[in-house]
């Protein structure tokens, strides 16, 4: 078995082959016909995890067969940005791309704002954080900003059957699709989680031909599936059990609701916003503190993000 995971080898090398993002990359899309025209501005990709912001870079790079860097912020600093940048100089209309640019702190970011104004690279930077809160004003103002969106399920169900089709060992293990439920749900819009969760389960299965079904997947993934629905009913029925918690003076349960909303997925700003309003509402001049509390934590998580903000939000 090829020890490269699922997500890697089906990654897509152009975009008529990319999953979902149609509103950019659709036939007369505005950052198709920039690529096909040969001329793309420098820019931030914002979207959710496994939505192709790295797949697209990729593509970009190699449709305009251009010199391509690439840095992960978590790892590199200004010294490694000043090597390439000095790289670049060398080289015609070189593209940068930075995974988790939000991770650069404003000295990073401000390293390549000479590069990118004058045209010495060309900034691909991809996040997953509001870049209005994550990227400075400066650098932000010299890129454009593209929003990728989670993929749907019509999206998700048509990469299982793209990677059955295509992939050798996958075909080896006659693989049958007879429910996709679960892992759809569990997935929640990440294309690379959906394969290499999709990739394990056919691993785990002990017979040939390999029947996917819910059962099967929750088996495997060890978690149950309808956690939190943060499309229906449980999106709110969980947030009142969180906030009666909070009244009734039990921060176990608060917690424990607390922990369903971050596991399904929740906007982070939604929970913190309805603490805020019950700082106000519910604690109010008793505790005039609460408020303040309540708006630092707001301040705090809008400008952090997931995953780091559990602890905040916690506290």
């Amino acid at each position: 078995m090829n020890s490269t995971p699922l997500a890697e080898r089906l990654r897509p090398s152009s975009l008529a082959a990319l999953a979902g993002q149609t509103h950019l990359t659709g036939e007369g899309s505005v950052l198709r016909k920039a690529i096909e025209q040969g001329r793309i501005p420098s820019m931030i990709l914002w979207g959710p995890p496994g939505t192709g912001k790295t797949t697209i870079a990729n593509i970009i790079a190699h449709t305009l067969a251009v010199p391509y860097f690439q840095l992960s912020a978590i790892s590199s600093g200004v010294k490694e940005v000043r090597e390439v940048i000095e790289q670049a100089k060398q080289v015609d209309a070189a593209i940068l791309f930075i995974d988790e640019i939000h991770r650069f702190n404003k000295g990073q970011q401000d390293a390549l704002l000479g590069a990118v104004e004058k045209g010495t690279i060309t900034l691909i930077g991809a996040t997953t954080e509001n870049p209005s809160f994550e990227v400075n004003s400066a650098l932000l103002s010299r890129c454009q900003v593209y929003v990728l969106k989670a993929l749907d399920e019509g999206d998700l169900i048509n990469l299982l059957k793209e990677a059955i089709a295509k992939d050798a060992w996958l075909q080896s293990q006659q693989v049958t699709l007879q429910e996709t439920g679960a892992l759809i749900r569990i997935s929640g819009g990440d294309a690379r989680k959906l394969l290499n969760l999709f990739e394990l389960v056919v691993q785990s299965a002990n017979t040939q031909p390999v029947i996917i079904t819910d059962a099967l997947v929750m088996q495997v993934a060890q978690k149950k599936i309808a956690i939190y629905d943060k499309q229906g009913e449980q999106h709110y029925d969980i947030i009142s059990a969180f906030i009666k918690s909070m009244r009734g003076s039990d921060p176990n349960g608060a917690v424990y609701w607390l922990a369903r909303m971050i596991e399904g997925g929740e906007d982070v700003k939604f929970i913190a916003r309805r603490m805020l309003i019950f700082a106000s509402e519910d604690v109010g001049n008793a505790n005039p503190n609460a408020l303040l509390l309540a708006n630092a934590c707001f301040d705090a998580v809008s400008k952090i993000g997931y995953p780091e903000s559990r602890i905040i939000l916690s506290q």
